[in-house]
């Protein structure tokens, strides 16, 4: 009924719900719901801090193996998404029971190689029947605690990245060739992590289901800075689809969360900024003078990066769009 992360709940509803959560008083608890981020963080000692998320979801694509790589990857980089590094992970794992037993071991299969090449184990989990399949991760990481990245800490003068281009959902839901919007869902944050670590960024966030727009929006809010998008990435054909018409369920949802000054662009980029991304890239926020250093170590390592914007004093998100 909806796939990847255009499956996740509405991020404004979600804000309200959570609005009436009292903030647990913890010391050590370096990262919880006030505000909250990609994923938890709770501090052991003045050297280790583990990280704590948990994602999942129901299928976007036919093929069970890559079904299940996808939905591991999505759940990892929100590790890499904290400046963590993934040491185990679980299942978590909702099947009807009429699908093959060789079905849930491709998902399963494909989910363990994902887990072992982000350098972590994939240890047990829970299985229980659904009519609907829904597949995911619980990840335990570990980071320093002086080297956690939130989404709340980007500063005016910034430079703003993306790691991975945009319309992962436009081009699933327009059903032609998928093969490209497949192997960026499947890319683990890790490299372009590791690095951004390099660069101390101010902040750091992966860009899922709430889009672009919706992530930077939450970016630009929580650290009380204006963002303003200038470029976004498309993958090949994104731009076309949406401009015939095609849209995934989170459209709606992301718009009505992360209001944008869309300043004259077309209905085509829009769409593309508020496109549900599953397993999408990390969006970067780090000094501008540090930006022409980054882009050359990730062009050294082959890595794809993008500039889309950059952060400014004041509040809200713009889009800055010359054509």
């Amino acid at each position: 009924m909806g796939g990847g992360c255009a499956a996740k709940y509405s991020a404004a509803r979600l804000q309200k719900l959570l609005e009436g959560f009292v903030p647990v008083e913890a010391e050590n608890l370096l990262v919880g719901l006030a505000p909250a981020d990609d994923a938890a963080v709770y501090k052991l000692d003045d050297e280790r801090a583990l990280v704590f998320t948990l994602d999942f979801f129901p299928p976007l694509v036919d093929d069970p193996a890559a079904f299940g790589r996808i939905a591991a990857t999505n759940a990892l980089n929100d590790v890499f998404a904290m400046g963590g590094s993934p040491l185990l992970a679980l299942s978590i794992a909702a099947f009807p029971e009429e699908l093959p037993d060789e079905t849930l071991a491709a998902v399963f299969a494909a989910a363990d190689e994902q887990v072992r090449a982000a350098g972590a184990l994939l240890a047990g989990g829970h299985t229980i029947r659904d009519v609907e399949p829904k597949y995911g991760l619980a990840v335990v990481g570990t980071v320093h605690p002086n080297g956690v990245w939130a989404k709340s800490t980007a500063r005016p003068g910034d430079a703003l990245f993306l790691t991975k281009p945009l319309g992962t959902g436009l081009v699933l839901a327009g059903k032609g060739d998928t093969n490209e919007a497949v192997t960026w869902m499947t890319t683990l944050n890790k490299e372009a992590a590791d690095v951004v670590r390099a660069f101390a960024p101010n902040a750091v966030t992966d860009v899922t289901g709430f889009g672009l727009f919706g992530h930077a929006h939450e970016m630009a809010d929580r650290s009380g800075v204006r963002i303003v998008i200038d470029a976004l990435p498309p993958l090949a054909g994104a731009l076309e689809l949406a401009r015939d018409g095609v849209r995934t369920g989170g459209d709606r949802r992301n718009r009505e969360f992360a209001p944008v000054e869309a300043d004259g662009a077309p209905e085509e980029v829009l769409a593309l900024g508020y496109d549900a991304q599953t397993a999408g890239g990390l969006l970067v926020s780090l000094p501008a003078e540090k930006a022409l250093s980054l882009q050359s170590e990730f062009e050294r390592r082959g890595l794809f990066l993008a500039r889309v914007g950059r952060v400014e004093a004041g509040t809200g998100l713009a889009l800055a769009w010359a054509g």
